[in-house]
């Protein structure tokens, strides 16, 4: 158990202390809860960080659920495990709204900076936790275009098919929990609630990035 992503994000930040004092690592977090976390581990290792956004892709009549996942760059991930999928005309919208929302929050959140070159760099991809996995399927598939030497999934809490998943698509992934019987990362948590964009630039001011 954690008691909050900042908890989470120490204790996951020495899991990792080998990336520790190196010029070539580079911490991405996905907001908006993956960002303390992400912090966190970037202020340990003292290493670079940035945010990379990408945005779950909603079912119409259920928004908690979704079926894929979309990056900033139009990376695009569909679940194959999705019950089902919405009709064409609905998935272009769903795009289109993302779409926007992920603009509005490169816009907000990262005050309109692109992504930092990842090129020869060591890529640690950071979130509060994956249960489906979508967002950062779609986060890996954004990093890897842009050539980096190796790419690693950090995060406290993971089902152990993502796990599995991911260990064949990054170079290294590191999980601190993987309940038995997972249904949500909000489980391993015990101060959890939804982040605001108000927290997130304000996490950034505190750490100073």
């Amino acid at each position: 158990m954690f008691y909050d992503r900042k908890d989470a994000g120490e204790k996951l930040a020495k899991a990792l202390k080998e990336y520790k004092n190196r010029d070539d690592v580079i911490v991405l977090a996905i907001p908006r809860g993956g960002v303390e976390v992400g912090l966190e581990v970037a202020k340990y290792l003292k290493s670079d960080f940035s945010m990379i956004i990408c945005r779950k892709l909603p079912y119409p009549d259920n928004p908690e659920s979704g079926f894929g996942a979309i990056c900033e760059d139009g990376s695009l991930f569909i679940n194959p495990y999705a019950p089902y999928l919405p009709s064409e005309n609905e998935i272009y919208e769903i795009l289109q709204t993302q779409q926007k929302e992920i603009e509005r929050r490169i816009k907000i959140l990262r005050k309109n900076r692109p992504l930092p070159d990842l090129k020869n760099k060591i890529v640690i991809l950071v979130d509060d936790g994956i249960a489906m996995g979508s967002t950062m399927k779609a986060a890996i598939e954004c990093v890897k275009k842009r050539g980096p030497k190796k790419v690693i999934i950090a995060t406290p809490v993971a089902s152990q098919r993502a796990i599995e998943y991911f260990s064949n698509l990054a170079d290294e992934i590191v999980v601190l929990e993987s309940p038995i019987n997972f249904y949500a990362v909000a489980q391993v948590y015990i101060n959890w609630y939804d982040v605001s964009d108000e927290e997130v630039l304000e996490l950034l001011e505190r750490y100073g990035f």
